[in-house]
């Protein structure tokens, strides 16, 4: 049995178990107040704990993989494996201060307190790559209210669009990190079969994302135009029309955004039943 320990809440609670599900890992019963519960894979289980205890749970062994953000493990400092990059809860983690303030550099901090829930980045952002003594403050929410309410001249904090920085008129002064959901491992685990076949599952999801499979009859002396209309992911695939020899069918993968331009295209070609198809799943 393979744990998968998830996010409880949190921003990145329901996009990771979206994604399990649309993989074929279903929470098979409520979640409430459980800690564990059963999947629609035989095979998988689900653990509910807090996202940033999830890379030390993995590390000690509790869980074989874990969701979590890359900011949380480098927080943590956890020897986990991150596997892949699960593309949700994109974000950049900022050093900030107000917009009145005088710093116009990180270096210009030398002496002042910093506020942040990321007390380890922080020093190790100051010390190592800044090269200057700042007072770090660890907070447990609310970060940005910390200049205005006097506790700290500057922030480290995640920013995703950037409004929560500009409310409380705050500017950014450097980038520290870009952080999004990870699947993270157990070192000893990643070679397992099991952990293989949900990683394997879960980026053929990712990878169809905001893809469509069409299909279409076409002239099969305009072949090479429409291998240029219809790139693909190695190209078009095209097979034997048994009723009509001018004509033979062709499908490829098509960014979604795209389909309208190539139905269009392709039928100026000359193409016949055009069909568009989701994708589930698409593994290269």
């Amino acid at each position: 049995m393979i744990t998968v320990a998830v996010p409880n809440k949190g921003r990145l609670h329901e996009p990771a178990l979206n994604l399990l599900e649309r993989a074929g890992i279903r929470v098979e019963e409520p979640i409430g107040r459980r800690l564990k519960a059963e999947t629609s894979d035989p095979e998988v289980e689900v653990m509910f704990v807090r996202a940033a205890d999830i890379p030390r749970l993995v590390e000690e062994g509790a869980a074989e993989l874990g969701i979590t953000g890359h900011d949380l493990v480098v927080e943590s400092g956890a020897e986990v494996e991150e596997l892949l990059d699960l593309r949700f809860g994109r974000a950049r983690m900022v050093l900030a201060v107000p917009e009145e303030s005088d710093v116009e550099r990180p270096e210009d901090l030398e002496g002042c307190t910093v506020a942040t829930e990321f007390p380890n980045i922080a020093h190790r952002y100051f010390e190592e790559e800044v090269g200057v003594e700042v007072e770090v403050v660890e907070v447990t929410g609310a970060t940005e209210v910390m200049p205005r309410i006097g506790v700290a001249d500057a922030i480290v904090d995640l920013s995703s669009t950037g409004t929560t920085l500009r409310v409380n008129r705050l500017r950014v002064v450097d980038e520290i990190l870009r952080t999004s959901a990870r699947l993270v491992a157990h070192p000893d685990a990643v070679e397992d079969e099991t952990v293989q076949r949900i990683r394997l599952s879960l980026e053929g999801v990712l990878n169809a994302e905001g893809k469509k499979l069409i299909m279409m009859n076409v002239p099969r002396d305009r072949l090479d135009e429409f291998r240029e209309l219809l790139p693909g992911v190695t190209g078009p695939t095209v097979s034997e029309l048994l009723s009509r020899e001018d004509m033979v069918e062709l499908y490829a993968v098509v960014d979604e955004e795209e389909v309208s331009n190539v139905i269009l295209e392709a039928k100026r070609l000359g193409a016949e039943g055009i069909l568009v198809l989701p994708i589930e799943r698409m593994i290269p």
